[in-house]
């Protein structure tokens, strides 16, 4: 039903991440309902109430316990303890919010805003924020050493000598800071009014403020702008709080010069940051920023994730080879030492010198997965990458100034090695901005490299995922970056014209790959999300290809097996998406010779689903398919006739017409609605055209 439509981006739930039990030989949270736990949290005991904290934070990243913890108010339980006088307290708490936000999904995340979450959470953050303060004033590099204890009284009061001593063990301010950012990060992704009260309460100092500590804390920095891409995206009452000096943190941590994969998804995270605020960019500077932006998009997905999976696997065999190894001679010390009869002063050396090994060991080696949590971190880079460039090509709001400022005309450089003559290449306009910004699109290879993230995974780093527990999940990433370079590779489709993809030779070599893509193996693929992805590329790909009558390359028997194959998905779009790819092939195949067999097989094939399909969408677009095959030409006009189409379509337009009645209100958008009753209305002009032909003599 007309066109295929840029899809825009929402950048979609987290992952849970809240601390772990912090104490051996405890029993399991499993085994304490969550009644009991909850309980607990009221317990004089700071260590009880800790635990109580820590076991429902991993018993939330369950789904199917959540009910019972929402059920006996959780929130409301769990609020009060941002505010805890013990810092472990409010960093489990903190921590057990951030599961249930990320592991409830949408709607939890409105109640917890319902239940005044961000009262607490806003709180917690301007505390945090004025401690750290306080201790930068006084040049006190450890968070919480002695001398900071009473600047700090509000996060110590009521602790115990045991407990402050256990404090200054970690830097409890970030480490509740980044649980904190985490949970708003959560609920601001999910609910309008938690992003109002960030707007109203100032949370952006809060949070720009812990992005400073991106050289010596990345992780915490990568939180904060997670954060901060979810609630510029959008939220022009925001704009005008990016001052000089937030941008200019920004624009530091920008220019960060550090190659680790996590420095990587930091810069990239930041690029799409900058992207939302560039209302706030003097104009003169927009096409400097945004060749910036793309300049780090660029470097992003420049990197290979199955080399680089490849290489950090083999590192971390090193590094756990080296542990063993180290171990094993530190074991063998102890038994020279303990075997040993020496003089008590002798006996007083060994920890100094047990001491002194593990540092040695320690400066040499990675953190515990530190190869795992690169290889993932470039992969949520090159994600955020695809996802923000979607963004880019489509526009919500057509008033916007620079999206009506359409380029003319630039050289690119080649999107497919040997398929681009000299002259054109790919990708004119994408982003419908000036000339200049439309330049560092193509000067920065962005095109190259989305293609090149369409292919298929690795199959050397696919093997090591398979054979490896906990590097699998990477495997799912993986085949997340392909579907969002497909459907990048469909937004720049949409918004490019003929002359600008690089001409009928490169469209063809486009089309070859996504072939190869769908029919390279034995079985079609079944995956819902990837076959949403490839298809809508397809479509856009052939309905610009059919709008300059360039020769399709895909078989006839490719494109039946296809749709049988699409038409069972459970997704609606992908089973519109082979609809109408049918539809385009067709129409096509109509304007040539001795293609009447191959119409009827889809003419069949249409008429089915547009009679026995659930979807009033799908089917609609289905009979706009068979309009666009059937619309002219002899051997289509003979397909018709021995299909008995005309018969059909008068027997099938009172059902048509009483299933938008009766279906249509209440289960699909006004949008759907008018779409549908123009279909309604063409289905009638064309059977009276088919009637037409009827009566015209042969």
């Amino acid at each position: 039903m007309g066109k295929s439509r840029a899809r825009r981006f929402r950048r979609g739930p987290f992952s849970p991440a809240g601390p772990e039990l912090r104490r051996d030989g405890e029993s399991s949270p499993d085994d304490e309902p969550a009644s009991e736990l909850l309980e607990k949290l009221q317990h004089p005991s700071a260590e009880v109430r800790e635990f109580a904290c820590a076991s429902i934070s991993k018993l939330l990243q369950q789904k199917h316990v959540i009910p019972a913890f929402l059920q006996r108010d959780v929130v409301r339980c769990l609020g009060p303890l941002l505010m805890d006088h013990s810092l472990a307290v409010r960093e489990t708490a903190a921590g057990a919010l951030r599961n249930l936000s990320a592991c409830g999904g949408f709607d939890v995340c409105d109640d917890m805003v319902t239940k005044d979450i961000m009262t607490p959470l806003v709180a917690l953050l301007k505390e945090v924020l004025l401690c750290s303060l306080e201790i930068s004033l006084n040049s006190i590099t450890c968070c919480l050493c002695m001398s900071s204890l009473e600047q700090c009284h509000h996060f110590l009061t009521g602790l115990d000598a045991n407990q402050k001593h256990r404090e200054m063990d970690k830097n409890y301010i970030e480490d509740i800071a980044n649980e904190a950012i985490n949970l708003l990060w959560n609920v601001c992704e999910c609910n309008s009014t938690a992003v109002s009260i960030f707007n109203k309460e100032g949370c952006l100092e809060a949070v720009l403020h812990y992005m400073k500590k991106f050289s010596t804390n990345v992780d915490l920095a990568i939180s904060v702008a997670n954060c901060l891409q979810a609630v510029t995206e959008d939220n022009p009452d925001l704009l005008s709080s990016f001052n000089a000096s937030a941008q200019q943190v920004l624009e530091m941590v920008m220019l960060c010069p550090e190659s680790t994969m996590k420095h990587v998804q930091l810069r990239t995270l930041i690029a799409g940051t900058i992207w939302n605020i560039k209302d706030t960019i003097p104009a003169g500077s927009l096409g400097s920023m945004v060749n910036a932006i793309l300049k780090i998009f660029s470097e992003s997905l420049a990197i290979d994730a199955g080399e680089t999976i490849i290489r950090m696997n083999e590192a971390e065999k090193n590094r756990l080879k080296l542990a063993v190894e180290a171990e094993t001679e530190e074991n063998m010390s102890d038994v020279i030492y303990n075997c040993a009869s020496s003089e008590a002063d002798d006996m007083e050396q060994i920890p100094k010198g047990k001491v002194r090994r593990e540092n040695d060991i320690s400066d040499l080696l990675p953190s515990d997965k530190w190869e795992l949590k690169e290889v993932t971190a470039l992969l949520m880079a090159q994600q955020a990458a695809l996802e923000i460039i979607v963004n880019m090509c489509c526009s919500e709001d057509p008033s916007d100034d620079e999206w009506e400022e359409l380029s003319s005309s630039d050289e690119s450089d080649l999107f497919m090695e040997n398929s681009y003559n000299e002259g054109t290449g790919l990708l004119m306009s994408p982003l419908c901005l000036s000339d200049e910004v439309n330049s560092a699109f193509l000067n920065n290879l962005i095109p190259k490299k989305i293609l090149e993230k369409t292919a298929f995974p690795n199959s050397v780093a696919l093997d090591i995922c398979m054979h490896n527990p906990s590097w699998k999940p990477l495997i799912k990433k993986l085949n997340v970056v392909q579907c969002r370079a497909l459907t990048c590779l469909h937004s720049i489709l949409l918004v490019s014209d003929v002359d600008c993809l690089g001409g009928a030779s490169a469209l063809q070599s486009l089309a070859q790959h996504l072939s190869h893509l769908l029919f390279s193996k034995t079985e079609l693929p079944t995956d819902t999300e990837f076959l949403e992805a490839i298809t809508s590329a397809l479509r856009a790909l052939l309905q610009t290809m059919a709008s300059k009558n360039i020769s399709q390359c895909m078989t006839p028997e490719q494109l039946l097996a296809l749709c049988e194959a699409g038409i069972h998905s459970s997704n609606a779009s992908v089973r519109v998406n082979v609809v109408s790819i049918l539809g385009i092939s067709g129409s096509i195949l109509a304007k040539g010779q001795d293609t009447a067999e191959t119409l009827k097989m889809i003419g069949k094939f249409l008429l089915e689903v547009a009679m026995k399909e659930s979807s009033l969408v799908v089917a609609g677009e289905a009979l706009d398919a068979l309009f666009d095959v059937f619309a002219d030409g002899q051997e289509a006009e003979k397909a018709a006739v021995q299909i008995k189409l005309l018969p059909a379509l008068k027997e099938f337009q009172p059902v048509f017409k009483l299933r938008i009645r009766k279906e249509g209100k209440g289960q699909y958008s006004t949008d759907q609605l008018c779409v549908l009753d123009n279909v309604k209305m063409n289905l009638r002009r064309f059977i009276a055209y088919q009637e037409t032909l009827g009566k015209t003599p042969t």
